[in-house]
């Protein structure tokens, strides 16, 4: 059966892994390399739709556990599945609710056959397998969704990682869960074994409980943690299988930034050519510059609208909280030459003006819902403004151009940012 989605690279950088493309689906199109905004629970918090493609998106993600407690995946189908029911008529990814595990680990149990949640809405037992999990997402109804997958720690939570407390504690937790005894040595290599057999067995599970194949699209995931050996061990039995795309999983999860670009410039080379390659949960500037001339292709995070949501704005060279003090008296947009609606120059009534650095820390301070909004919009527009630059990029292969334009993305890249000779 032919997959209802169509891959085409339109263009390759000639130093690089990078190349643009455009992916269609019986939803319609999105360029590549492309960044999802995230929308949890079937919304981005506090954005209307017509909002969100404003910024230039022209994807989302949805979650299925989320969407599983509430409302419901057979509600959703009721309703006409999720693009009607979200008023969103582009494409939709969702996840399976394999992250889930990982991230809500004291609060499940994983064995061989799935994993048994308890309910972050009302604390009730909820069980999640590859079957469960796939006939959730036909029924929610998204262009494409996530194979169901175990995600390990992929640092041994045993190692000090300063700079990731709130993961590095998430890994901790995976280590123990599902176990009778707290006092269980952790063996993490074991770990990512295990996680690496199950990913490969739920894999096939999903595939053959996917009911919807003339109209949705099965991504598989590749896990392995930092250890390329399993990373290469994963890739080569994860896509082997027929699957219309491939992502790489468990990344993001407590790692250092050069373990990241270390990681995925090991395993996208090894994900098929002509496939769409997708980078889960990862959302840096730097990294998604990283990942992009690795060969990746789809991107999603919650970063630009959990930081919108408290004043943390996105720049062109570095965040900027909006809460601090030096910016009571400052008039100017949050950067200048961004076409947002917190940041353009508008015409309202006989005037024209912005919304001024001033005037959104008022908002914050205030606690007035119009700052998240302005500042979610601001965010999400620059990281769209940055994939188009990034696109435009690799025809020309301008990569020092680019991170004039963008130093934010070049701080710490090492050999990850501009290619020699460029």
């Amino acid at each position: 059966m032919p997959s209802p989605l169509r891959f085409e690279i339109l263009a390759r950088s000639s130093v690089s892994g990078a190349r643009s493309g455009v992916v269609t689906t019986l939803h319609g199109s999105f360029q590549t390399p492309a960044f999802m905004p995230v929308g949890t629970k079937g919304t981005v918090k506090g954005i209307l739709p017509e909002m969100i493609e404003r910024t230039g998106a022209q994807i989302l993600l949805n979650n299925t556990y989320h969407m599983l407690l509430r409302p419901g995946p057979e509600l959703v189908s009721t309703m006409g599945g999720v693009h009607r029911f979200m008023n969103w008529h582009r494409p939709i990814l969702t996840d399976s609710g394999g992250y889930q595990a990982f991230s809500l680990s004291e609060m499940n149990a994983v064995d061989d056959d799935g994993v048994t949640f308890k309910s972050i809405v009302d604390g009730s037992s909820i069980r999640l397998t590859p079957e469960r999990a796939t006939q959730v997402q036909n029924l929610l109804g998204p262009d494409i969704m996530m194979a169901f997958d175990d995600c390990p720690p992929s640092i041994d939570p045993n190692v000090e990682q300063p700079t990731q407390p709130r993961l590095a504690s998430a890994a901790k937790r995976d280590a123990t869960s599902g176990t009778r005894s707290r006092k269980k040595v952790y063996d993490h290599v074991a770990r990512l074994d295990i996680a690496n057999e199950r990913t490969v067995r739920w894999l096939e599970r999903c595939l053959r409980a996917h009911a919807r194949k003339d109209e949705q699209s099965l991504f598989g995931i590749v896990q392995g943690g930092t250890d390329l050996d399993r990373r290469r061990w994963s890739a080569e039995r994860i896509c082997a299988m027929d699957c219309p795309g491939f992502a790489i999983g468990g990344v993001a999860v407590g790692e250092q930034a050069e373990d990241i670009a270390k990681v995925v410039r090991f395993t996208a080379p090894l994900l098929p050519e002509t496939k769409p390659r997708y980078l889960m949960g990862v959302g840096y500037e730097r990294d998604i510059l990283a990942a992009v001339r690795a060969g990746v292709d789809m991107f999603d995070c919650v970063l630009p609208t959990r930081n919108g949501r408290n004043a943390n704005a996105f720049t062109s060279r570095g965040q900027m909280r909006l809460r601090n003090a030096k910016y009571a008296e400052d008039p100017r947009p949050i950067e200048e030459g961004c076409d947002c609606e917190a940041c353009r120059t508008q015409r309202i009534g006989d005037g024209v003006g912005h919304f001024s650095r001033s005037y959104l820390r008022h908002l914050f301070m205030a606690d007035e819902m119009l700052g998240p909004i302005l500042v979610t919009l601001h965010n999400l527009r620059h990281f769209q403004r940055f994939m188009a630059d990034l696109r435009a990029t690799i025809a020309t292969d301008d990569w020092a151009g680019l991170l004039g334009r963008w130093p934010v993305a070049g701080e710490g890249l090492g050999e990850a940012g501009v290619p020699e000779g460029s």
